[in-house]
């Protein structure tokens, strides 16, 4: 799973019909007190993120196809939650 925030969308006018109708989401990697590491990938959203919104990413292609439901898309990455804080033990 990633941390990573969503700083914009990806449009293609030729993609994998899997792609039809569904966000690719541009995120930035983040660690785990939220700052930016510098890494991006590109995720199909599959809850609605928005735009600054902080996501975890499955980026695990067998995973996504589940999530999917389609053992042939070809999907690596899927946004699959929204969230609202990341607390940190004591170290």
């Amino acid at each position: 799973m990633i941390l990573a925030r969503i700083t914009g969308n990806v449009v293609s006018t030729i993609h994998h019909p899997i792609v039809d109708g569904k966000k690719m989401l541009l995120a930035e990697r983040l660690d785990q007190y939220s700052k930016p590491t510098g890494g991006y990938l590109i995720a199909m959203d599959a809850i609605g993120a928005g735009m600054g919104e902080t996501v975890i990413i499955l980026d695990e292609g067998s995973g996504a196809r589940q999530i999917l439901d389609d053992a042939q898309a070809p999907i690596r990455s899927i946004v699959v939650g929204i969230v609202d804080a990341v607390e940190l033990g004591q170290s």
